[in-house]
């Protein structure tokens, strides 16, 4: 299976791109030189890359769900991506609750069920949030005699199998953050041993009911953050309760490595979000009107408060020791870009994104999606309108800079179910989803540059939209789902190769 149209990029040696399109970013609209770019409404230019990764030529890995099945955004569909040691895993789920477990060595002779799971009345997706552990995969699966429950596999069917029941019953054990730490799965456990009184209990498992143990536990009075990060080889938590306020906890995935790290605030607050600079987490949490930012590396003394705003900020992520943030001005209606300095050095201006619908009703900008890639930050700004779907939706790109921040599409998805995914590939390339004159939906690729914007494939073909989801990295591909002739969403994959290969 074969795409019907593909695009200037595949076969090509990049060569000859210039520098960013510089914007006047406080202007009304896109400077006249923007609209010329691959993706705005009237562009027929497309030009050719210099970067250092280049995207081959989209193709099908294997039919996984039965043709004619149907293609909704509920499914069914390949989902639950995960590299385990360089080998793809994956999950299927069809309407009538059966479920299998997939592996693919990337060929599609290779690309087989693992185990199967019949048709059962239960939440769909029956089968998910599959989690690599050393050559294993843990997933979490839901059956009418024991609920969602933890199972283990190592790619064979005899080798799948439910881990334990933790929850006995019907009823399913929830799971709110899991870890790979010594070989082992970490993992928080939420129950209800009292009724309206749930405990938060740490748990590891090495995929043996005997080999799966409690280690930690913290009672009905703490209430478990909704993020978490890595530093090292500690998973850092977050515990608040009306009594003790807001803590920064960490484990090693042992009693003895789990402690107490620091208490960031003296009520329960809202943690907003995390990220990462090198070897240092960030998160951000929500004080009244007020965004602190706070630094750690896992210690009491290197966890600290780097600054904070007087409104609420987005982490778009870090880049040379810099955090950037997003906030919208109530006002303008315009959203602004900052940089903070992760060493003391104070905030900075980078630019304000023009609006230009600004005036309108309901028309405040909004972050969809972002993610940094090498030396660059990606996200897509959406405008928003009374109803449920946004009135535009843009992907911008900055290296930090003023001039260095740029739009490079604003053909992205317009759904209120569907937003353009955005996927980091490295080395300041991504990933994401738009349309060509004519075409639906269908995967692009960029390099940071108006010029190296492109689009790669006319999947679904005849103007109909793959709607691309779910990028994984497994080696020298990535692999994602998409609607494509069989009339299902289906596994497909597009080859990097370095540009300068021939």
């Amino acid at each position: 299976m074969q795409p019907r149209h593909v695009y200037l990029l595949m076969g090509l040696v990049f060569a000859g791109c210039g520098g960013p399109t510089r914007l006047e970013l406080r202007g009304a609209g896109i400077a006249p030189a923007a609209r010329s770019m691959p993706g705005f409404r009237g562009a027929t230019a497309s030009q050719a890359l210099t970067e250092q990764v280049c995207p081959g030529l989209p193709a099908r890995l294997a039919v996984v769900i039965p043709p004619g099945s149907g293609a909704t955004l509920n499914g069914p569909y390949p989902e639950s991506f995960a590299d385990v040691q360089g080998t793809l895993y994956f999950a299927t789920n069809l309407s009538d609750g059966s479920a299998a477990l997939w592996r693919s060595n990337g060929t599609q002779a290779g690309t087989t069920r693992v185990k199967s799971f019949p048709a059962a009345p239960v939440g769909i997706p029956a089968l998910r949030n599959l989690m690599p552990v050393g050559p294993r995969v843990f997933f979490q699966l839901d059956e009418p005699a024991t609920g969602g429950e933890l199972w283990v596999s190592d790619g064979t069917e005899a080798g799948t199998h439910r881990v334990e029941d933790l929850t006995p019953g019907p009823e399913g054990t929830h799971l709110n953050f899991v870890a790979a730490q010594n070989g082992k799965l970490t993992f928080m456990r939420q129950w209800s041993p009292t009724p309206g009184a749930p405990e938060l209990e740490l748990w590891h498992t090495d995929g043996t009911p005997e080999g799966t143990l409690r280690f930690a536990r913290f009672g009905p009075e703490s209430a478990l953050g909704n993020m978490s990060l890595r530093v090292g080889p500690y998973q850092l938590f977050f515990l608040s309760s009306a009594a003790q306020g807001t803590a920064l906890w960490r484990t090693d995935g042992t009693a003895a490595g789990t402690s107490l790290v620091k208490k960031v605030d003296a009520q329960p607050v809202p943690i907003v979000g995390t990220g990462q600079a090198g070897d240092v987490g960030l998160f951000l949490f929500a004080d009244g009107a007020n965004t602190e930012v706070w630094r750690t590396d896992g210690t009491t003394a290197g966890t600290r408060r780097v600054d904070a705003f007087s409104k609420g900020v987005t982490l778009l992520g870090t880049l040379k020791g810099n955090a950037y943030l997003a906030s919208i001005d109530a006002s303008s209606m315009r959203m602004r870009i900052q940089r903070l300095s992760l060493s003391g050095g104070g905030k900075g201006s980078v630019a304000t994104l023009p609006n230009p619908h600004a005036g309108e009703e309901a028309a405040y900008p909004y972050l969809q999606q972002y993610t940094v890639s090498g030396g660059r930050l990606f996200f897509s700004v959406a405008i928003a309108s009374p109803g449920p779907a946004p009135r535009a939706a843009t992907l911008w790109t900055s290296d930090g800079t003023t001039a260095g921040t740029q739009p490079l599409s604003e053909a992205l998805s317009l759904s209120d179910e569907y937003a353009s995914p955005l996927f980091p590939v490295g080395q300041g390339a991504a990933l994401f989803a738009a349309t060509a004159p004519g075409e639906g939906l269908e995967p692009w690729f960029t390099h940071g540059t108006v010029a190296s914007t492109l689009p790669l494939a006319d999947i679904a073909t005849r103007g109909k939209s793959s709607l691309p989801e779910g990028f994984t990295r497994v080696g020298d591909r990535i692999y994602f789902r998409a609607i494509d002739d069989t009339g299902s969403f289906q596994v497909w994959f597009i080859p990097l190769r370095d540009c300068d290969d021939t």
